[in-house]
């Protein structure tokens, strides 16, 4: 099955027409899914672009199914969020499994929680997604050489989770690998998703960033991520 990519702000879009397709196409081509939203089409590094361009960025977000249909592709935004369940449940009795990210008391509750709703998974290995030293990382990249999971979710934020998937994929090339970013502390139940309502109009990335306005940082981010948006609405994107 190939995919017809598209071209947004130099990066590769796969539109994928379902999370179906999406889950069939990964299955048989292993490589890093990367959830495209108004940030990582507005603000990726040439380093990140190229970690996209080289694995499989599909449309996550009001501004990248703006994006695509601007390019006369009318798809649905899967959302991470969702997909790595869904993923989970359809392959979880074929491949073997490792998790990585959030605080301990999150992935010890992610662990909990996905071993009870598939009491079959086989996990190969968890920790937490603060990697603080040369020496978190090589234990951690050693582990994956030795176990070779082949689902292996990273839930780190961007561009972190990036980075470490790549140096994954380098040892343990034959793995799918997903960045969630903060997925694990709302499947751990410690945080609240946005509302249903919300999501349906493909606007949960900018209900957070208004809940995190406080914070400098995510303040800078979210009104260029707006900005990115209204400049793909307005046609300046290509």
């Amino acid at each position: 099955m190939e995919i017809q990519t598209v071209m947004v702000n130099g990066i590769k879009v796969y539109p994928f027409e379902t999370e179906e397709q999406l889950i069939d196409y990964v299955a048989n081509k292993p490589a890093i899914l990367v959830a495209l939203n108004a940030g990582k089409l507005g603000r990726s590094t040439p380093k990140l672009k190229s970690i996209i361009n080289d694995n499989i960025g599909y449309c996550d977000g009001i501004g990248a199914t703006i994006a695509l249909r601007k390019k006369g592709f009318k798809r649905p935004t899967i959302t991470g969020c969702d997909i790595w369940i869904r993923i989970v449940d359809r392959l979880v009795n074929e491949r073997s499994f490792y998790f990585i990210g959030g605080t301990q008391e999150v992935i010890e509750k992610v662990i909990q929680r996905i071993k009870k709703e598939y009491p079959q998974i086989n996990i190969k290995g968890y920790r937490n997604g603060f990697i603080k030293t040369d020496e978190d990382k090589f234990s951690l990249l050693k582990d994956i050489e030795e176990k070779k999971p082949e689902v292996v979710f990273v839930a780190m934020g961007s561009p972190k989770q990036e980075n470490l998937m790549t140096d994954m994929q380098k040892i343990n090339p034959y793995a799918i690998y997903q960045g969630l970013g903060g997925s694990f502390d709302i499947y751990s139940g410690l945080k609240e998703r946005a509302p249903l309502s919300i999501r349906r109009m493909h606007l949960e990335g900018i209900y957070r960033g208004l809940s995190r306005l406080n914070e400098k940082n995510n303040r800078e981010r979210f009104f260029s991520d707006i900005f990115f948006v209204l400049r793909v609405v307005l046609g300046f994107v290509k």
